[in-house]
């Protein structure tokens, strides 16, 4: 026992870990008394839910959950790779490994769990790994790099299937061995399991279910070589992945005397509070909670963490039992487990649909009096946060009619207001709908951001966020908050309604929109830095087929532009421009180096290689943009847009030409494509890239629109994003020749131009539209609005009167007249843009921009 500031020590810094240490702060414990946490791994707290998103793109530091102010503010002590080691419970005092004793008032065990390996022979062999940390999946993808081609993964759970989507991801043929007969045995029944399995085989992956692992083969060097199943077979594999469940983690608590269950975990109390030692709580995946569980999923856990902090407060709360419903997607398919989802209750129902062809399976479990016990969705869990809602209480429609899609039958989908004010709508944080609805009346929180961040409703596995809108815009509608949707105080329709305007009306003219359709006060007017650019964006898009020209800087179009587009350069921060020529693919030849390395040369442009595999020039005075653009157009470049809300690049790898990994000519491919798609105006900028192979070097999964080589044609994915907010792609559709591919691009980006947002990038506007993914693949793909022809028209249309920007200008002297600093002295350039030299290039000389006589803050000294 610490003899001045009370001390609490936290073993273990995962998930469950983090939300104590928030949950201590909230209650203001950490302002009173010094937090001590004890880390075994070499990182803190990250997203172990979200642990496979690593090998679509997440960084371990995208991954983290641990913001290193909210450590440093509420001074707690982080100390990483220092696990404890020994717990003397007597004296109070913890060892950890570094040999360091920090003496305790209250010790927390958050010590998770470990992964089960069947005692098989040679299980440890090289080339054998489980699948829980992030170290170890930054081994399996090093191994799997280098060494192997085929992998297994022992379970077919949860993380077994990620884990088996991962290898697939990572280029090696994958299966899956699992012991149970069917797969996710915990989650789903055998309806579900044979659904699931359907759909997964069909996605290349060899599922091995009703069989054990008996031993690993190993070959001479030690390393694994295939597997020995209890059927007699053997399976051919360079890589072993054992993911076959966890068990507690408790050796600690054993080796201190605190008593743990007959299957193991830490026994506690109601409190969370171990049932030997009043001075030592226990939560997670560690603790065998008052009801005999031991809970696994992150849910569970962070109530147990909000428990133990409140006792610690000497606050009343408690944890009794957790609900276990489970919403997930694996390798692309909604997997949803609620209430009692295999139907143990005494005189129960079961309501079913089925579709073998669609890989559809759907069960809900029904009391005798008409109660909504549980249910299991597989391939469509569109429904389940209203279900799960409803999950003890008789819903006011018959059950059959929730199962059923829409188009079949008498379907009905119901919306947030049914549901009563009880209802957990985030089970991750426990937070009800009556939560929700306060965060809007009470606390006056009018997006779904804002009450995420009022009730932390939506902010760990995100499943509930599409009915927490809902829930919002009901609440705000019911409240008589009217919400403007227009696109500003000029127009009261949306950028998306406005687009359709233009097409169906054929209108080419800004001014003829806005005396037409714009608000009562803003006809006649000039209208507005929000809509002059955006409508000009629509025009252009639209420009061949509304017969409005397609140059940016014609009449009036040249007054809606931004100032970028307004000189067709990025303006930089000292009123100096920067000149990008496109590079289609990053194929340039060693005369278009010399080219640009002369005009650079000659214009003393600072040069650098962006990271769209383009050049970019910088330092260019308005004056001298005609010039640079001339000498580039003669040698034969054009624009490369990185000034417009365009498309600006598509990157690529060498592909198959040069590497030997390539398995498609991802050059050509990436050339076309940007040729294809140079100068298309859309609400926001866009990029893409190819990949020759499955290890993705030209990183498309993290661009608007991005192709992977297989050997049977392209992947296609869309609306990934890189930069602040990285999103990584989602898999539009696979195995494609060039012909589909292309088309399938047209109707994607025509179809993102026609329905998004002003500056809304592909990510957002997916994750924004109703129905996400599957609403774009059934409109993409599918023709399901039957617009597709229309799309690829509008398209058509485009590459078909496509005009080079740069060329245009240079070839009209009215436009060339626009290209000075000063209108009453063109011959004068701007004195305030200067530059000074910087390892052996220019750059900006900010002390010329002054206030006064004082240099503007931050800028160098010469």
């Amino acid at each position: 026992m610490t003899t001045g500031t009370p001390t609490i020590v936290l073993v273990g810094h995962g998930m469950v870990g983090q939300r104590f240490l928030e949950a201590l702060a909230g209650r203001g414990l950490t302002a009173t008394h010094r937090v001590v946490v004890l880390c075994e791994e070499p990182r803190p707290a990250y997203d172990r839910v979200a642990l496979t998103s690593y090998f679509s793109g997440r960084t371990p530091e995208e991954l983290s959950m641990t913001d290193r102010e909210f450590i440093d503010t509420h001074g707690i002590e982080l100390y990483l790779g220092d696990p404890a080691e020994i717990i003397d419970r007597e004296a109070r005092k913890v060892t950890a490994r570094s040999g360091q004793v920090f003496e305790y008032d209250t010790l927390v065990l958050a010590t998770g769990s470990y992964p089960f390996v069947p005692p098989v022979p040679n299980k440890d062999a090289e080339g054998c790994f489980v699948y829980r940390t992030i170290e170890d999946l930054l081994a399996i993808e090093e191994y799997a790099k280098s060494r192997a081609s085929v992998g297994a993964v022992v379970g077919g759970g949860l993380l077994g299937l990620e884990a088996a989507g991962a290898l697939k991801g990572l280029g090696l043929t994958s299966h899956i061995v699992e012991f149970a007969p069917r797969l996710m045995p915990v989650q789903v029944d055998e309806g579900g399991g044979a659904a699931l399995l359907r759909t997964i085989e069909k996605m290349g992956l060899s599922v091995h279910t009703g069989v054990g692992t008996q031993e690993i083969v190993v070959g001479e060097d030690g390393a694994v070589t295939g597997m020995k199943l209890s059927d007699g077979s053997e399976l051919a594999t360079d890589m072993v992945v054992f993911s076959a469940g966890v068990r507690p983690r408790d050796q600690l608590a054993r080796d201190c005397g605190l008593t743990v269950g007959e299957r193991g975990g830490i026994a506690v109390d109601d409190h969370c509070r171990t049932v030997c030692d009043p001075h030592v709580f226990a939560i997670g995946e560690c603790a065998l909670a008052s009801d005999g569980r031991v809970y696994g999923l992150v849910a569970p856990g962070y109530e147990q963490a909000e428990t133990a902090a409140a006792t610690i407060a000497e606050d009343e709360a408690s944890f009794t039992g957790a609900d276990l419903s489970t919403k997930l997607k694996l390798l692309g398919v909604d997997v949803a487990s609620f209430g009692d989802a295999h139907g143990t209750t005494d005189d129960c129902l079961d309501v079913v649909y089925s579709d073998s062809r669609a890989g559809l399976y759907k069960k809900l479990v029904i009391g005798r009096d008409g109660t909504l016990l549980g249910g299991i969705l597989v391939g469509d869990a569109e429904a389940y946060g209203t279900l799960k809602a409803f999950t003890g209480s008789v819903p006011p429609v018959e059950p059959e009619s929730l199962v059923l899609p829409a188009g079949a039958g008498e379907s009905v989908q119901l919306g947030p207001t049914a549901l009563p004010d009880d209802a957990i709508i985030c089970s991750c944080n426990n937070v009800t709908k009556g939560t929700i609805r306060g965060a809007v009346t009470d606390h006056r929180c009018t997006t779904v951001p804002e009450v995420k961040k009022c009730t932390k409703a939506g902010t760990t596995c995100g499943s509930c966020v599409k009915v927490l809108g809902q829930l919002v815009d009901a609440e705000l509608e019911a409240s008589g908050v009217e919400v403007d949707k227009g696109l500003c105080g000029c127009f009261a329709q949306t950028r998306e309604e406005l687009y359709e305007i233009v097409l169906a009306l054929r209108i080419n003219s800004y001014q003829d929109l806005l005396d037409r359709y714009g608000r009562d006060g803003a006809r006649g007017g000039d209208g507005c830095e929000i809509c002059k650019p955006a409508v000009g964006s629509i025009i252009a898009s639209l420009a061949p087929t509304i017969g409005a020209s397609g140059y940016v800087l014609d009449g009036e179009q040249a007054a809606l532009q931004d100032s970028n587009d307004h000189f067709l350069a990025n303006l930089q921060k000292n009123g100096s421009y920067s000149v990008v020529p496109r590079i289609p693919g990053g194929e340039i030849t060693p005369e278009g180096l010399i080219v640009i390395g002369e005009i650079a040369r000659d214009f003393g442009l600072y040069t650098k290689i962006t990271g769209g595999q383009r050049i970019d020039m910088f330092g260019a005075r308005v004056e001298q943009l005609p010039l640079i653009w001339a000498r580039l157009v003669d040698a034969g470049f054009e624009s490369g847009h990185a000034y417009g809300k365009a498309l600006r690049t598509v990157k690529s790898c060498v592909g198959q030409t040069w590497c030997r990994y390539g398995v498609q000519d991802s050059v050509r491919m990436a050339i076309e494509l940007e040729l294809r798609y140079r100068g298309l105006r859309s609400p926001h900028k866009l990029k893409s890239a190819v990949s020759g192979c499955a290890r993705e070097c030209a990183e498309a999964q993290s661009k608007d629109f991005g192709v992977i080589a297989t050997a049977n044609g392209w992947n296609l994915y869309v609306a990934g994003n890189g930069g602040a907010t990285p999103r990584h792609a989602d898999l539009l559709a696979q195995d494609l020749s060039d012909a589909e591919l292309v088309r399938l691009i047209d109707r994607f980006l025509m179809f993102y131009i026609r329905t998004a947002d002003r500056l809304e990038r592909t990510s957002t506007w997916l994750e924004r539209i109703p129905g996400g993914l599957d609403h774009v693949r059934e409109v993409v793909v599918e023709d399901s609005l039957g617009i597709c022809e229309e799309l690829e028209s509008l398209m058509a249309a485009h590459v078909a009167h496509y005009r080079d920007e740069w060329a245009e200008t240079i070839n009209d002297p009215e436009k060339l007249a626009r290209f000075v600093s000063f209108v009453n002295a063109p011959d004068t350039p701007d004195p305030v843009v200067g530059f000074v030299p910087e390892r052996d290039q220019i750059k900006p000389d900010l002390p010329l921009l002054t206030i006064g006589h004082r240099p503007l803050e931050g800028s160098a000294q010469r």
